[in-house]
């Protein structure tokens, strides 16, 4: 199992682009890898073949640096793999175990107990391999070849898993072979007749979890919100999009982010982190742009926003957007971040609400959908007393880490923030 993030310490396997058999060129998409933080395309560096697949699609908890499959030089040397296991392999290592601290098994089995030094993810076989080493006598003989689910279903009918022809990956037992084994089989589960149904916990789901509760309960929050005018902006935004001549088609979302790191270099304090008997104060304003994605909330990086322009934020952040909804991003590209946006402007029904702090940031913005509002016109007359014009607004509300900043300065990072929105032409500057 290679890792994909610094953070990551066990990944589960997604779908397999390769089967046994297969050759493999330096950059061929091997496997798909679920990660603490998105799932991702696992590209081989190396010419090979594909000789056994150790870790089936689907599993799930396999620690960093066990061996997922078995790759070999050349096609000649595939059918000797035929009933290797992760048993031949050496054995598993518990997921809780980091690469580095990993140790070597105190029986090793040879060769083909190390894996690659490049990857640390696929076991490597070696150029010449013994038919007659015990190491590759049929698996069946030591490991029962049965998915988990197989040998519980065969378990809760009171079936002989042994006595079942497995039509699985090299004649693996499924839980589809047990039930055409034994039609009448029923399991616990279906006996229940429940009326729910339990998810899986994807690790990225678990990561965003344990990040969240970390947050909530090791950052006192405190919420500073404000209605800002977005008339002048929308009015701007439509004059630059009309004279851009299609080379760009700028978002409200793209003015709150760079009106973001105006206030953020204006107010320093926000752009900072705890850290362990210090406070972090960056000078790179690198704001984290929420996006849902079908897999759980990613949050992309925009870097260094108080440089870049207008177009150049709408670009980058289409670009990562995409690419986080595809499960294409790198790991430095939403690793890190010094500020966070969260914006639900497009579900019209959202007129405001709190976002919890991404750590270890010291702020999160949460920015609602835009409302039409009525305002009274300034009186200058008493024929105008009763008149009124429509206004364009939004609610955001700032979440604040209070170790890091204290009430005023919160509410001063979101006056500095109104004052650029509602005065859109300084982004310009």
């Amino acid at each position: 199992m290679p890792a994909l993030s610094p953070t990551m310490t066990a990944g589960n396997i997604g779908a397999w682009k390769k089967k046994t058999g297969d050759s493999i060129a330096p950059g061929d998409v091997l496997v798909e890898i679920e990660t603490d933080k998105a799932q991702m395309d696992f590209e081989f560096q190396e010419d090979g073949v594909l000789a056994k697949i150790l870790k089936e699609s689907g599993e799930k908890d396999i620690a960093v640096g066990n061996p997922i499959a078995v790759m070999v030089g050349e096609e000649t040397d595939v059918p000797a793999f035929e009933s290797f296991t992760i048993a031949d392999a050496g054995g598993e290592k518990s997921n809780n175990i980091s690469t580095g601290d990993t140790k070597k098994s105190s029986e090793p089995s040879g060769d083909h107990s190390h894996t690659s030094a490049k990857d640390s993810a696929l076991l490597s076989a070696p150029e010449e391999t013994e038919a007659n080493d015990e190491r590759l006598q049929p698996a069946l003989d030591r490991v029962l070849n049965a998915t988990a689910s197989a040998v519980r279903l065969a378990r809760e009918g009171s079936i002989d898993i042994s006595t079942i022809k497995g039509t699985g990956n090299h004649g693996q037992i499924t839980e589809a072979d047990v039930r055409k084994a034994s039609p009448n089989i029923i399991s616990s589960t279906a006996q229940s007749s429940v009326n729910y149904v339990d998810i899986p916990v994807t690790s990225m789901r678990n990561t965003i979890a344990n990040r969240l509760v970390q947050s909530v309960n090791q950052n006192p929050h405190f919420f500073v919100a404000a209605t800002i005018s977005v008339t002048k902006l929308l009015k701007l935004r439509n004059a630059l999009n009309e004279s851009s001549g299609g080379k760009y088609k700028l978002s409200v979302n793209d003015f709150l982010i760079k009106a973001a790191s105006v206030a953020c270099k204006k107010v320093p304090t926000v752009n900072s982190s705890w850290r362990d008997g210090f406070i972090r104060q960056f000078s790179n304003v690198d704001i984290s742009v929420a996006v849902a994605t079908p897999t759980g909330l990613v949050t992309p990086i925009v870097k260094s926003v108080e440089t870049l322009g207008l177009a150049s934020i709408s670009a980058l952040v289409k670009d990562l957007g995409k690419r986080a909804r595809d499960g294409k991003l790198k790991p430095e590209e939403y690793q890190g971040g010094t500020f966070t946006i969260s914006n639900m402007g497009m579900n019209p029904a959202i007129d405001r609400f709190t976002a919890v702090i991404n750590p270890p940031q010291a702020g999160i913005l949460a920015v609602g959908t835009i409302k039409k509002v009525a305002v009274p016109l300034e009186a200058e007359s008493t024929d105008d007393v009763n008149k009124f014009e429509w206004d364009d607004q939004i609610v955001v509300t700032g979440s604040f880490d209070h170790k890091v900043v204290d009430g005023a300065i919160g509410g001063e990072w979101i006056k500095e923030f109104k004052k650029v929105v509602e005065n859109p032409l300084d982004l310009m500057l």
